[in-house]
């Protein structure tokens, strides 16, 4: 097969129901926007598209929890997601939205030509429907057990934890998801896609086709959904959200989201042809385009088993080369969860790690769920960055630079002759492009990430081994080809790490002054393996600048915390209400002598982590009690706090410490404890009745 004369590039639309968190970046649009660049800088034709996914389930549900309209979620959270994508540098040729004119002709036409073609069953089925909403519940507003894992809380379309891909009348045990009541059936038409015709097809271009090359996760997925044999799957919802199904009978009916969603590839294709000046059809209908899909793994079946069998019913498409899914990524040991705000959100990230876009790009890389689930963790971000970023590419572009500027005011100086240590090093040099550019062709981004890592490595032993500080003092001469020899490691390492590190890469250029002119072609991936000089002498650089700063265990803890308070908040959002206990008589509760009082002293019992021996003032006496706060309370800082007491409680011991009364105590919502007290000081001993 011939190289492909251009790309198409897709990365999953994503939901406007919420924000962008770390691990729709790690899973799709990181390694989406490294594969991009780094064609664009082989000089290939590229159309990297992607736009918010406005219609479907979540979006109503957001907006009933939110108490707005629809159209105020798809724009409040639109907005979020496309700023924090070109914040976070993300290099998308286009991003659209599926609520645009433009896509709700283009997903229109598509149904109305296969629906011409004959290529829809339409049917009366039974569907699970909401008397008290009257209303259909299709997708996420039905959940119940999955048929094939028995995950609890699976949706009507999908279940989370599986991955597989079902309908709502599949549910073992389905509720409503927005009154909690047992769903009844109702027969209702919809328009079904017989996915069991194009198994045939399916089976011919990816079981026996040259699919192989496909990730082993991807290629399984796919293998187990057509060898169980395929069903026609509805391609229409009873909603009154989204694009309205555009045939006779379609009233009070929408296209499914999964249908209309992968359409908004193409008409997002479409937006950025027209504005081009391009044609649209060249990246979607000719057979020299390469068509990759990135997503993550709960979108396998959709791009790999419905939108190619929508696209062969159409007839007039290309079908994806690859579709290169990852795993999930969690958070600190847990599974990201949105509606638990268990993540780590990109928009929050952007304001709170100013100018450290990289920082994140590179700790999502190298730690890439690229074969399985893979974990973030704050420590590990912040060693990736102090030990790698910082200890390795900086302090090796930062000595370069800082030598540069004190023996020649910044000028590069013209090299003398090579020894074979230096003729070795540049030879090495131009391996790299070849060496990245494989691994990142064959979607092994991580792989690529730890081989530039070894370039910047390549240069700190280079400098370690020759010692130019030393040598300067011996031989002048031999020191101005070691540093010409850094300078060109140096200008790889500026080209070489836009994919992965494009902030660093920009404020590298602009340190070595590489910043090209109109008149000048900027360096590009091949020019690193194929001139002998990238960077000449004579040419004056700019002064040292930190292309990275180390971060502080202070900050770590700081997101340490905030994810133990959601913790927290999420443990007491669960905590159910206590029924109530058994009935007592009125002279059962007059036995309680309950009294205001003091605390004098406070300190840990030892070899306890939630126990507290407090000296407390009652009014009739003094007297200790042991109590188990210590998790919500410094021992110095409640002495003096008034609390209400249960004096009359039968002492008892407790770690060897007679224990003579109890502290009444409430909970937090963000699941500390919170002391019973008077709103205003009162004298010690008064009773509280």
């Amino acid at each position: 097969m011939s190289a492909p004369k251009r790309y198409t590039i897709t990365a999953a639309l994503p939901y406007t129901n919420g924000p962008i968190h770390i691990g729709h970046l790690a899973g799709v649009y990181v390694p989406a926007d490294i594969y991009a660049r780094y064609l664009r800088l082989t000089g290939k034709d590229v159309a990297y598209i992607c736009g918010s996914d406005e219609h479907g389930v979540a979006i109503p549900m957001r907006a009933k929890k939110e108490g707005v309209s629809p159209q105020d979620i798809i724009n409040k959270y639109h907005n979020i997601i496309q700023k924090s994508f070109a914040d976070f540098g993300i290099s998308f040729d286009n991003y659209s939205r599926t609520s645009s004119k433009i896509h709700h002709e283009t997903a229109s036409e598509f149904f109305i030509d296969l629906y011409n073609k004959g290529e829809f069953i339409e049917e009366v089925t039974e569907q699970l429907y909401d008397a008290e909403a009257n209303q259909f519940l299709a997708d996420r507003f039905v959940v119940g057990t999955c048929p094939k894992c028995g995950f609890e809380e699976s949706y009507g379309d999908q279940c989370e934890n599986c991955g597989t891909s079902h309908n709502a009348t599949d549910l073992i045990n389905p509720k409503s998801a927005i009154t909690g009541n047992i769903p009844t059936v109702k027969e209702t038409k919809h328009w079904f896609l017989p996915l069991d015709k194009h198994e045939g097809f399916l089976r011919e271009w990816i079981l026996k086709g040259h699919k192989k090359d496909w990730k082993p996760n991807v290629y399984g997925q796919v293998k187990s959904w057509v060898e169980d044999g395929l069903r026609p799957r509805a391609v229409t919802r009873d909603l009154d959200w989204g694009i309205p199904v555009p045939v006779e009978g379609g009233q009070g009916k929408v296209l499914y989201v999964w249908f209309d969603a992968p359409i908004g590839y193409i008409s997002s294709t479409k937006e950025w042809a027209a504005r081009e000046g391009k044609n649209w059809e060249d990246y979607w209908k000719k057979s020299d385009t390469k068509l990759v899909h990135f997503i993550g793994k709960d979108n396998i079946v959709f791009h790999c088993i419905i939108f190619p069998s929508m696209l062969k019913a159409h007839g007039d498409y290309i079908l994806p080369d690859n579709v290169p899914a990852n795993e999930f990524l969690n958070l600190e040991g847990n599974k990201l969860s949105t509606s638990k705000n268990w993540a780590v959100w990109l928009h929050e990230y952007l304001e709170e790690f100013p100018n450290q876009q990289d920082v994140l790009r590179y700790t999502l890389t190298a730690n890439a769920p690229e074969s399985k689930d893979n974990d973030f963790t704050w420590k590990d971000f912040q060693a990736k960055n102090n030990n790698e970023l910082v200890a390795i590419f900086g302090n090796f572009i930062n000595r370069v630079v800082v030598l540069t500027n004190k023996y020649y005011q910044g000028i590069i100086p013209a090299p003398n002759d090579f020894l074979e240590t230096d003729e070795d090093v540049l030879a090495a040099v131009k391996e790299y492009p070849n060496i990245i550019g494989k691994s990142i062709e064959r979607y092994r981004f991580r792989e690529a990430s730890q081989e530039l890592m070894n370039l910047a490595r390549l240069g700190n032993k280079y400098l370690a081994d020759e010692e130019p500080w030393k040598v300067i003092k011996v031989d002048k001469e031999r020191v101005q080809t070691i540093m010409y020899v850094a300078l060109q490691i140096s200008t790889a390492l500026a080209v070489l790490s836009e994919p992965f590190l494009p902030f660093t890469s920009n404020k590298l250029k602009s340190i070595l002054n590489l910043i090209p002119t109109k008149m000048e072609e900027p360096l590009s991936w091949e020019d690193i393996s194929k001139k002998d000089i990238l960077i000449s002498d004579g040419h004056q650089i700019n002064k040292a600048s930190l292309l990275f700063s180390k971060i502080e265990d202070k900050t770590i803890e700081e997101q340490l915390q905030k994810l133990i308070a959601t913790k927290k908040a999420n443990e007491q959002e669960k905590k159910t209400i206590v029924p109530q206990k058994e009935t007592i008589d009125f002279e059962d509760f007059t036995k309680l002598d309950i009294r205001i009082g003091t605390i004098l002293e406070a300190e840990k019992v030892p070899k306890t982590k939630k126990l507290l021996k407090l000296k407390v003032d009652v009014g009739i006496d003094t007297r200790t009690i042991v109590s188990g706060i210590a998790e919500s309370f410094l021992p110095e800082n409640i002495i003096g706090q008034q609390v209400s007491v249960l004096v009359n409680l039968a002492p008892r011991k407790i770690k060897g410490v007679e224990s003579q009364g109890m502290i009444l105590m409430t909970d937090t919502p963000d699941g500390k404890l919170a002391f019973v007290e008077p709103e205003k000081k009162v004298k010690n001993g008064q009773e509280v009745s």
